[in-house]
């Protein structure tokens, strides 16, 4: 079994890689986070122009009908860049939700706008700091209408429609999938602050509006945690795309910046620190690459796969963002240096589908059932 990428996966990975870098994608985050702009625009529109929003998309929508395998080329290289761009909100999620649960006539009319970059999607599942569970889902769904508030909401600022998760009846489960249009009435947002200002937030208001099932009444929860499976792949490739920048900006800086003489990439505190860096970023891209065979291929094994790509994903982007701060040392924490760009977003992407505790009892609990199966 091969789970690496093929010769024109790879020449994708090129392609993007110089156009990103040719861009200057890392210094227009800084410009977003500095700026009073949620994203750059520009940037978006030259992405689909690519069509890097279609990539997964069949066809018939007006996608590329590409693979999840090319999306998660596509994933590693943003998050190499920290790109500032609403990318994963619409694409992971809310096209993964309407491809995941809507019907023939909701893709053909929503997907070709997402596909395009006409349009930006986002998912609305968060309702303040409270443990993702059935039971603490209030905002609720009666009559096609909306009632109530999400929040934090990754580019809800930003967003034209919106998948959200609601209340459709008084037991623990009784959750089910809508598309909401937010520039109709019914609709407020705000700006939330967060800590890494070039991926913006929202809390999202709604009162009395307008809703659209998506997918069977009654099984928005499942429904949403298979979308969350199919998610965290491309999410654990962004990951590790910018674990793997943090570790080659460290292992640059300890080649070139001398104390007492030495470089001091040679003094052995420093080894370990790189070493360990690797070590984590190895492991999180094995799992990441199996993880994007699960998903490809369809296979059964994808809970699992996706549960453990996360896992690493996550554990990696923080150690890495963290002991390449310490690798710089004193320079490390400078406003002027690229550090805290990773730093911040590592912050982010640990919470974007599920804290990191959520995923290890997932992983945990998908390994027992394996086993007993």
């Amino acid at each position: 079994m091969n789970f690496d990428f093929s010769e024109e996966q790879n020449l994708l990975r090129e392609q993007a890689r110089r156009f990103l870098d040719e861009r200057g994608a890392l210094a227009s985050t800084r410009s977003v986070l500095e700026g009073d702009t949620p994203f750059d625009g520009a940037m978006w529109e030259e992405m689909a122009k690519l069509g890097w929003m279609g990539t997964a998309i069949p066809e018939a929508y007006g996608g590329l009908g590409l693979s999840h395998e090319d999306l998660c080329v596509l994933a590693e290289e943003l998050g190499r860049v920290l790109a500032p761009t609403p990318f994963s909100s619409s694409i992971y999620l809310a096209v993964e939700a309407i491809l995941l649960a809507g019907s023939e006539q909701q893709k053909r009319r929503t997907l070709p706008a997402l596909a395009s970059g006409e349009k930006i999607g986002c998912l609305a599942v968060a309702e303040g700091v409270k443990r993702a569970a059935p039971a603490s889902v209030a905002v609720s769904a009666a009559d096609g209408k909306l009632e109530g508030e999400k929040h934090p909401v990754a580019d809800g600022d930003v967003a034209d429609l919106a998948v959200v998760l609601a209340r459709t009846g008084d037991g623990d489960r009784d959750l089910s999938l809508f598309l909401v249009d937010l520039k109709r009435d019914g609709v407020s947002r705000d700006s939330l602050d967060t800590v890494d200002p070039s991926r913006s937030h929202a809390r999202l208001r709604f009162s009395g509006a307008e809703a659209e099932p998506l997918g069977p009444e009654g099984e928005g929860w499942d429904l949403t945690e298979r979308l969350f499976d199919r998610a965290a792949v491309p999410f654990a490739f962004e990951q590790l795309g910018g674990a793997q920048a943090c570790l080659e900006m460290a292992t640059e800086y300890a080649k070139t910046r001398y104390a007492f003489g030495r470089p001091i990439g040679s003094f052995q505190a420093i080894k370990h620190k790189l070493a360990d860096m690797y070590i984590a970023v190895e492991l999180a891209r094995a799992n990441a690459y199996y993880g994007a065979w699960a998903l490809a291929s369809g296979s059964a094994e994808l809970p699992v796969a996706a549960a453990a790509a996360r896992v690493a994903a996550t554990e990696a982007f923080e150690v890495a963002a963290r002991e390449n701060i310490q690798t710089h040392g004193g320079m490390g924490f400078a406003w002027e240096l690229d550090c805290h760009l990773y730093h911040r977003r590592a912050a982010v992407l640990a919470l974007a589908v599920g804290g990191l505790r959520r995923w290890k009892e997932k992983l945990i609990g998908r390994l027992e059932l394996r086993n007993v199966a």
